[in-house]
């Protein structure tokens, strides 16, 4: 079912999320269906959506969906760093999508989670997936990418994006 995406400014959006217990599977999979449905939705009316995380429809579980070329599902996520290799991007949300946000992140990050059958996993990200799982990771933790911002001039209204880069 879609659900409302909680916007900047909800309280609900800076809260910590729950680990995921074993006994809690059968609510999460009505979740991760919430989660697509919205997500799809999202797509529609933006024409973008990668991925999404349970904060943002108010389910405080670790729990997030990324639906690139097909749906993967990560449950009680683990973000694990390697080098110290970093880009800044420019970051939007489903949580403002009006907004973008320059921030820095790692080139690289490898992911150790569960998955909808609660058996452990470990994927490799690089580039745009590894920014944008780091992304829906903070939300995870209640972080916003407004709070990462590089500094305080690096908010722009993404009809303002060209102005913003120099182009």
């Amino acid at each position: 079912m879609v659900k409302k995406i909680l916007l900047l400014g909800n309280s609900k959006l800076y809260e910590m999320s729950q680990l995921v217990d074993k006994e809690d599977i059968n609510y999460i999979k009505e979740v991760i269906v919430d989660l697509h449905d919205t997500l799809i939705n999202f797509r529609e009316q933006y024409g973008k959506g990668r991925a999404i995380a349970a904060p943002q429809i108010g389910v405080q579980k670790r729990v997030l969906y990324m639906y690139i070329t097909k749906p993967i599902v990560f449950v009680n996520p683990t973000l694990i760093f390697d080098d110290d290799d970093f880009m800044e991007v420019l970051d939007d949300c489903m949580s403002f999508p009006e907004l973008l946000v320059k921030v820095r992140r790692h080139k690289r990050c490898r992911v150790q989670f569960k998955d909808i059958n609660f058996i452990d996993n470990e994927i490799k990200l690089e580039g745009d997936l590894s920014e944008l799982f780091q992304h829906e990771y903070d939300h995870l933790d209640g972080i916003l990418a407004t709070m990462k911002a590089i500094d305080n001039k690096s908010l722009c209204l993404k009809s303002q994006e060209s102005v913003f880069k120099g182009d």
